[in-house]
């Protein structure tokens, strides 16, 4: 009874609007004439992309082109200085924060956390926006999943501050997972991670692609891009230069041009799929230093010392 007496003094938690079911196909979220102006310098000019549900799109392009910026403005985390983005069908910043929470996931770069949280913790604050909702009773079984999905739950009663970077990597993931959010916003979720681990995280991507959720991931490795990928989209110069599926979009003259960096690409024997090498050249052979000639009876000398 006091408990419930406690309860109606708070202020009454408003109502949230849940997501609604998005067809495969469907526009999730896009932005339209995107400027974004960051210390004097256009980030971002011009740029306009669509996120579909039920695709991986991966962000491509050397530092500075614009890739996690273009991120962050489509998590509507970053305001942009001209342009729009749009999310769930109405503009990013008409969301409120509790509702846009439900809609994207966002995965940053660097996961740092103050206090030593178990990772099990940390996992379950993904859960928080869907507190006080019909789909809360689904915490426990989103956060399970998220552990195994992404390997962490051997050590799910460890201290977050405790693990490698690669664990904290996969911790912060299983987070944004548990969150269950239609659009999911990946910042280099791959660059502290080992082979294994690489190819664990874009398998993950293209589960939840294939569930028919959107995944936008941020690569620096064209080979993971155009075996998990269903479109790249090649950032230069605050541009996008190209945008397409993996086949047609990793093209040596594109990516020798954006990089600034000769390539090859060919399919692989196998698969098919794109292989991008850069052109090196030759090596030198190390020049053999010669060695003054040694006397017969020396190394006899040598070799009978040495046997005794």
């Amino acid at each position: 009874m006091t408990s419930v007496r406690f309860r109606g003094l708070l202020p009454r938690r408003r109502a949230r609007t849940l997501p609604s079911p998005v067809a495969r196909g469907e526009l999730v979220a896009e932005a339209r004439g995107l400027r974004v102006t960051l210390g004097g310098r256009a980030v971002l000019d011009g740029v306009g992309i669509g996120v579909r549900a039920g695709e991986v799109l991966a962000l491509v392009g050397p530092n500075g082109a614009g890739k996690s910026t273009l991120l962050a403005a489509l998590a509507a985390d970053l305001a942009p200085s001209a342009g729009e983005v749009r999310i769930g069908g109405r503009p990013a910043d008409d969301w409120p924060a509790g509702e846009l929470a439900l809609r994207r996931a966002v995965l940053p770069q660097a996961a740092a956390l103050s206090f030593p949280f178990p990772v099990a913790e940390v996992v379950r604050m993904g859960r928080a926006p869907w507190a006080g909702t019909a789909r809360e009773d689904e915490d426990e079984a989103a956060v399970a999943r998220a552990l195994a999905a992404t390997e962490v739950e051997a050590f799910a009663g460890r201290p977050f501050s405790a693990l490698s970077g690669g664990e904290r990597a996969r911790v912060a993931l299983a987070r944004v997972l548990a969150q269950r959010a239609g659009l999911l916003l990946l910042d280099e979720p791959t660059a502290a991670l080992d082979l294994r681990h690489q190819e664990l995280v874009l398998r993950v991507c293209r589960e939840r692609a294939a569930d028919g959720d959107a995944v936008v991931v941020v690569l620096h490795d064209l080979g993971l891009a155009a075996a998990h990928a269903d479109r790249v989209a090649v950032l230069h110069g605050g541009r996008i230069a190209a945008d397409g599926p993996p086949s047609e979009v990793l093209d040596a003259e594109v990516l020798s041009r954006v990089y600034r960096q000769p390539v090859e690409v060919f399919p692989h024997p196998r698969t098919g799929v794109p292989l991008v090498v850069p052109v090196r050249t030759a090596t030198i052979p190390t020049t053999t230093i010669p060695t003054a000639p040694v006397r017969a009876g020396t190394v006899a000398s040598i070799r009978t010392d040495t046997s005794s």
